[in-house]
């Protein structure tokens, strides 16, 4: 990509809800600029560009992959073509944005960031809380002692649906069911505090085609911290949060995952009330640190590592372990070890 301030261009693969947000947000930014995106069908890519005035539209991932005007791509397919198609934009030295769940498992995850690490490329988890002002205060506050040691995590994310038998989130093959969908945030949002966890517990409810309709988790470190998380496709939960430690708390209203503020609680002093100006639902965030990675010649992101976005996954599998859910990619895995094992 060019120097100084030019604009970062932008190719965005897949033409769904989520890509329609990030191109919204993304065409905000002064400094971005979206110039490509591609579909699996040309009339789909040529829609999505006539709907956002982007130049050119490509009916395969390949031409927007080959497009030498592109620095980086976001990729925004379903969970199943998260490796396919971030391994194609990586294979051409592109930078990669990709949707999270990063991957449908902790191989496919491994294989990308060790592609891009040989390769020396920019590669990020679009983990949008973690770029979000008010979670990234949140970080601060914790690290500063704000409420002592941490000794639990409560989180949910929960929608009401119904979704019917045939939607991709009833679908194993495309990574279907809460917890690649809703879960990952509860997850994420435990391991941003507390790392990776050492051990794993969960129950679930499966839908007759194999997929989690409603889970709970259980996750447990060698601190004696412990966090109770949940996602749903069948129920409307409070999507809060809070996090407990030995000298007060931190509890997130609705929507935790892009919050407009929390309240600190500690003993003996009225609570007190952060909130950070702007939007918080805004995918711009997430855009800016890409952005700003590409011009410093990061190929990291400090605020979403690539080792973290892997610990992620391995929780992630070892959940889908316990509960007994299978995705057929996950033929060629073989059982983990190491932490998120169930205790001997």
């Amino acid at each position: 990509m060019g120097d100084g301030a030019a604009p970062v261009r932008w190719g965005v693969l897949a033409t769904g809800g989520i890509a329609a947000s990030f191109t919204t947000d993304l065409l905000g930014m002064a400094d971005a600029e979206v110039v490509a995106v591609a579909s699996r069908t040309a009339a789909s890519a040529r829609s999505f560009a006539e709907r956002f005035g982007i130049p050119r539209a490509y009916g395969d991932w390949a031409g927007l992959a080959a497009d030498e005007d592109v620095d980086v791509v976001y990729v925004a397919a379903p969970h199943s073509a998260h490796r396919a198609a971030a391994r194609l934009c990586l294979e051409a030295g592109k930078a990669v944005l990709c949707e999270k769940a990063f991957t449908l498992n902790a191989r496919e995850a491994r294989e990308l960031v060790a592609l891009a690490r040989e390769r020396g490329l920019f590669l990020m988890e679009a983990m949008w809380m973690y770029c979000g002002p008010v979670i990234r205060r949140l970080v601060e506050l914790v690290r500063d002692g704000a409420i002592g040691d941490i000794r639990s995590v409560h989180a949910d994310f929960g929608l009401a649906g119904p979704f019917e038998a045939g939607h991709r989130l009833r679908d194993p093959a495309l990574g279907g069911g809460a917890l690649l969908d809703l879960g990952v945030y509860p997850v994420s949002f435990a391991h941003l505090l507390l790392g990776e966890p050492d051990r794993v517990q969960a129950d679930a409810l499966l839908s007759p085609e194999g997929a989690d309709l409603n889970t709970g988790v259980l996750l447990g470190w060698e601190s004696g911290a412990t966090a109770l998380l949940s996602c749903s496709i069948v129920a409307d939960t409070p999507l809060t949060a809070s996090v407990t430690g030995t000298e007060g708390r931190i509890e997130f209203p609705r929507g935790f995952f892009c919050p407009e503020g929390f309240v600190l609680h500690r003993d003996g002093r009225e609570p007190e009330e952060f909130t950070v100006a702007g939007r918080h639902d805004s995918l711009q965030h997430e855009a800016a640190e890409v952005m700003r990675c590409l011009r410093a010649g990061e190929t990291e992101s400090p605020l979403v590592p690539l080792d973290g976005t892997l610990a992620v996954m391995r929780t992630l599998d070892a959940v889908r372990d316990r509960i007994g859910v299978r995705y057929p990619a996950d033929r060629e895995v073989t059982p983990a070890s190491g932490p998120g094992r169930p205790p001997r």
